[in-house]
């Protein structure tokens, strides 16, 4: 789906992060000690850095004008699993397999909850005609 400009960077993050989230969901599920321990290594870095920061950029740019159409409902739940996956960043150490799986389907629902019903709320918003101006 082509984004508007607003969203096409954030877009292209979910992509990478889709990326990371099939990764650590196969390792996980090889039940094998190294590549458990470097994909939730890889997936505790990530959320840390780049997906913290992708968050931050949603929750200050995006959400307030979305809560401000009254769009209530979808900035919570954006902002639980936000709280949710960042929660994860620390549930990986010690490296286990079955926490691993749950945060990489976690952040993949995620990304998919954003694409298909976020993104597309704010692409609506976008696309609404401006009020008129008050008359003076």
């Amino acid at each position: 789906m082509q984004r508007s400009a607003a969203l096409r960077a954030l877009s292209r993050e979910h992509h990478d992060a889709l990326r990371l989230a099939l990764h650590a969901g196969r390792a996980a599920r090889s039940a094998a000690a190294e590549p458990i321990a470097a994909a939730a290594a890889q997936l505790r870095d990530a959320l840390a850095g780049e997906i913290e920061a992708h968050f931050l950029r949603e929750e200050s740019d995006l959400l307030p004008g979305l809560a401000a159409t009254g769009q209530s409902a979808l900035v919570a739940r954006t902002l639980d699993e936000h709280r949710r996956l960042r929660q994860c960043a620390a549930s990986l150490l010690p490296p286990q397999a079955g926490t691993l799986l749950a945060c990489a389907e976690l952040l993949q629902a995620h990304v998919r909850f954003e694409e298909r019903e976020l993104f597309a709320a704010i692409e609506r918003q976008l696309a609404a005609p401006a009020a008129p101006p008050l008359p003076a």
